[in-house]
């Protein structure tokens, strides 16, 4: 995976500040998380179980092992959270 620095003076233009830029990226990458979970979930749901033994070694099972490596390539929430906030594709606000 490749590291690339992020100007924070662009985080600033998008947020009141460079702690709030943070926050508001964190969060939406905690539910970014979230719906790659839910997703994981809902693919390895549609994939037969196979039966092993208790004595058994673990068995690989192709098709879970493909999926797995399909989610892996997928790049991070917390960088998708990131390029989202220097986008300006993220709106927030402050509760009430």
């Amino acid at each position: 995976m490749e590291a690339s620095p992020i100007d924070l003076r662009e985080v600033d233009k998008r947020a009141s500040n460079i702690y709030e830029g943070v926050i508001v990226s964190s969060k939406r990458a905690r539910q970014l998380n979230e719906e790659n979970r839910i997703e994981f979930n809902a693919l390895l749901s549609t994939i037969p179980e196979t039966v092993a033994d208790e004595e058994s070694e673990d068995i690989d099972n192709p098709a879970q092992l493909k999926i797995a490596l399909d989610m892996e390539k997928k790049s991070k929430p917390h960088i998708q959270a990131v390029n989202e906030l220097l986008n300006g594709e993220i709106e927030y606000r402050y509760k009430e």
